[in-house]
């Protein structure tokens, strides 16, 4: 236990120094105005040239310090949350593959190492997923790695492409080619890409079913790495995507995936689901900002995200552990009388998510829906917008009712603590991040501030249907047994709502079912049937005649046969002279 003990620290020690370093830089080159373009020569062959290039500017570098703030957190974590386990040493290492795999994707500006990183990225999530061994996580794992493979199979549609061009280098293409047919095909390309990372509709089921991978890697992945992986690729592709029809397709697409994902987490039982599709619901929120054309504001977006979402997880890890591993909330109850400081960091992330004033949310969050009202858009993406938010609010005022306020129906004896002071330290950093990150990062990175005039009502229409959310939950999760019974007059909506419109059983049973029993069907007729009939099986039978023939013909003495075949052909000759 002592090295694994010592492995644990080591990569927390490194991560921590890592992203104080990266600050540091980062702060020196938004000052100066700085970018670092490095590339150097791999293989020289005639004219062809294999090259490693690395991008530094200070969005790469201010997202490389989020990334291994959370994941030097999520580490220290792990310690105390996987100490039953016996093969820790493995499991912090795929973590630490995993963050490899997130970095080589932030820093490159060279779209083959963005593959590197993008598949690193979808392997390492396959054997995370998968880590705990049993059936539900291998048809989790099984979901996950064949959604997130259409994105990959596109990316490398985009690298094929790009021979046209001459390099890979994509940052150089992305300016002066607005009207180039063949870089709009790429940037179709990469949006489908971005949507399969990022589980935008129709490629929403993987996300929710990655939660059976232990809770330190689901408060990694669903903060900071892979979901945020499509969105930061767009954000790098931006200039090169404004202009598309298809960003319109995506705001659409991306505004029904945050209306989804708040309407299913209203209906689900499951702790770390519901925190799953929050996720999913501020992912929808980024890409439908970034479809406008912001990019800044859904990178903005996507830091103070990854810090309170972080911590989201980290306290249910801990509630999860504290209730024997349930993870039903409806067993939950009375938290805060128990473990104060956990439900002091669950509450504050819940509220941050909520956007409630001067938390790392409210700065992010406020800002876009005041975007949205500037912005010359249609009914529909306003509604989208606003009744998602008040769904945030929903889902996250029922859950806290849940878990704090109503009675706790576990057990008759029970011994609830909050004295894991790993787990502590780690949560307390973010903590802190989520109570400063946002009005810290609105001063640093936005290079003017956004002037937004609008009339009162419009002003307070973030605050009315945050009212109406907190209400909705408030009663909702007060109801008693008759007012429930209700419900069962529209069990059809409810379970078509509650199973995120049928896309688990649309990816699952359709599409992957389709094409995994489309290649069993091409294996068994073909491999095993035809081609083995006529290639292999076939050419083995035609030797292996030819070889009993010839073995027959050595072994009965050939001369006798020899000498047969002369007089045969004596005979022949003599016929034809005489005819």
């Amino acid at each position: 236990m002592n090295k694994n003990f010592s492995i644990c620290f080591i990569s927390f020690f490194f991560l921590f120094f890592f992203s104080i370093m990266n600050f540091f830089f980062m702060t020196y080159f938004i000052m100066h105005n700085m970018v670092i373009f490095m590339e150097w020569e791999l293989i020289s062959f005639n004219s062809m040239n294999i090259v490693m290039s690395i991008l530094l500017d200070w969005m790469s570098l201010l997202f490389m310090m989020f990334v291994s703030l959370i994941s030097s957190c999520v580490i220290f974590y792990s310690k105390s949350y996987m100490s039953s386990e016996l093969n820790l040493n493995r499991f912090i290492i795929l973590v630490l593959m995993f963050i490899m795999s997130m970095i080589l994707l932030i820093i490159s500006p060279n779209i083959i190492s963005i593959l590197l990183g993008w598949d690193g990225l979808g392997l390492v999530s396959y054997c995370l997923v998968i880590y705990y061994q049993n059936w539900k996580s291998f048809n989790a794992g099984m979901l996950t790695a064949l959604s997130n493979r259409i994105g990959d199979v596109f990316i490398l549609m985009v690298i094929s492409w790009m021979v046209n061009y001459g390099s890979w280098n994509y940052i150089f293409y992305l300016n002066f080619m607005f009207n180039d047919y063949e870089m709009n095909f790429i940037g179709v390309m990469i949006i489908i890409a971005a949507m399969t990372k990022s589980a935008q509709i129709p490629f929403s089921s993987w996300l929710p079913a990655a939660m059976a991978a232990p809770t330190p890697v689901s408060a990694l992945v669903h903060s900071s790495t892979l979901v945020t992986a499509g969105v930061y690729l767009l954000i790098r592709f931006n200039d090169l995507l404004i202009n598309l029809y298809m960003f319109k397709l995506l705001l659409l697409l991306s505004g029904l995936t945050m209306f989804m994902a708040g309407i299913s987490a209203n209906y689900e039982y499951d702790l770390k689901k519901i925190i799953a599709l929050s996720t999913l619901s501020q992912l929808g929120l980024m890409m439908s900002i970034l479809s406008m054309g912001m990019a800044d504001l859904a990178f903005f977006h996507l830091l103070t995200h990854a810090m309170f979402k972080a911590l989201l997880f980290m306290c249910a890890g801990v509630v999860i552990h504290m209730m024997s591993d349930n993870q039903d909330i409806r067993y939950m109850g009375g938290l805060s009388l128990y473990i104060p400081l956990t439900s002091l960091c669950l509450n504050i992330s819940n509220l941050s998510l909520c956007g409630i004033p001067f938390l790392a949310g409210f700065y992010s969050k406020d800002l876009i829906l005041e975007m949205v009202m500037m912005s010359n858009l249609n009914m529909l993406i306003f509604y989208l917008y606003y009744f998602s938010t008040g769904l945030t609010m929903f889902y996250t005022i029922r859950l806290m009712m849940y878990l704090m306020i109503n009675d706790y129906n576990l057990l008759s004896i029970y011994n609830l603590y909050d004295e894991d002071y790993i787990m502590l330290k780690s949560m307390f950093i973010l903590l802190f991040m989520s109570l400063v990150v946002g009005s810290f990062l609105s001063w640093m990175i936005f290079f003017y501030p956004y002037m937004i005039y609008l009339p009162m009502n419009l002003k307070l229409m973030v605050i009315y249907v945050s009212i109406m959310g907190l209400i909705m939950g408030y009663l909702i999760s007060n109801m008693n047994i008759n007012s429930l019974n209700k419900f069962m007059k529209t069990y059809s909506l409810s379970l078509f709502l509650c199973l995120m419109w049928f896309m688990p059983n649309l990816s699952t049973y359709g599409l992957n079912y389709f094409f995994l029993k489309f290649g069993q069907k091409m294996i068994k007729n073909i491999d095993m049937g035809w081609s083995e009939l006529y290639s292999g099986q076939g050419m083995f039978n035609i030797i292996k005649n030819y070889s009993i023939i010839s073995s027959f013909l050595l072994m009965n003495n050939f001369k006798v046969y020899l000498y047969s075949f002369i007089l045969w052909m004596m005979i022949m000759f003599l016929m034809i002279i005489m005819n």
